[in-house]
């Protein structure tokens, strides 16, 4: 696409943000993102999806987004899991002309400033992007060897029941092209934490899109309380056998076959 001059007109994506008790790390993150989303060529926004925190989150991302055009809130009225706030969001950029859809935590475990190397590969063709912290050059920081054995063995009970060559299922630093969430059915997607990611990932590859893996550090949350449970661990262990089971019966929509992952 080009501009009444000639030159191209910048990628439009858009950073959903879902933040649930966030308040200590919110504006902070809305500086880091306002650093980085004009670069390269593209041109970015931020969508804000607040469960009705308590600690008035929801609140806060109103007040930075009151003097920000960039920045968007969405308000959800209970705490309804990441999944579907994730969902709601991509709704909700599937409604305006954004070309590229990014999936990130507010807690700087994803580091806004890697938020150009998922663009880019995106930009040249790849259909989904992953910020992997399990491909060469990818790492975790701050992590229990009990956390790092469950993460690990997570992706690779994943990865082997499914099929598939992704190393990092269940990251949730993400880039999609438009037209693989146009492409999903996502009012079939029910699944939340660990599962959720896994499953996006997986319709997309059974539809035939590609996915390539860029390497990320991923670091633990300093402020804040973490959202992870016992109960979304287990969710990925009982989901992974059935989503498998789903696609050999033929109840999950295929493309030309499943694409493989251009690793990283």
């Amino acid at each position: 696409m080009a501009n009444n001059g000639g030159v191209p007109a910048p990628t439009r994506f858009l950073v959903c943000l879902p933040t649930y008790d966030e308040r200590e790390n919110l504006e902070r993150m809305i500086e880091a993102l306002d650093g980085v989303r004009e670069s390269g060529g593209a041109s970015g926004e931020v969508l804000v999806i607040d469960d009705s925190s308590p600690d008035g989150t929801g609140r806060l991302a109103d007040e930075l987004a009151a003097g920000r055009p960039w920045l968007h809130v969405l308000h959800r009225p209970r705490k309804e899991g990441l999944g579907r706030a994730y969902l709601d969001g991509f709704r909700w950029a599937l409604a305006r002309d954004y070309e590229f859809v990014l999936e990130m935590d507010c807690d700087f475990s994803h580091d806004p400033r890697a938020l150009p190397s998922l663009l880019a590969p995106a930009r040249g063709g790849a259909d989904l992007v992953l910020g992997s912290r399990y491909c060469p050059g990818g790492r975790v920081e701050n992590w229990g060897r009990a956390r790092r054995l469950i993460s690990t063995a997570g992706c690779l009970y994943a990865r082997t029941l499914l099929g598939v060559q992704v190393r990092d299922l269940t990251g949730g630093f993400k880039c999609f092209r438009r037209g693989v969430l146009e492409a999903i059915e996502l009012d079939a997607v029910d699944a939340q934490g660990y599962q959720f990611q896994i499953e996006m990932t997986y319709r997309a590859l059974l539809l035939g899109f590609s996915v390539v893996e860029v390497p990320i550090t991923f670091a633990d949350r300093v402020a804040g309380g973490s959202k992870m449970s016992r109960s979304i661990v287990f969710e990925a262990m009982r989901r992974v056998p059935l989503l498998r089971l789903q696609a050999a019966r033929g109840r999950l929509p295929r493309g030309a076959g499943v694409a493989p992952s251009d690793g990283c």
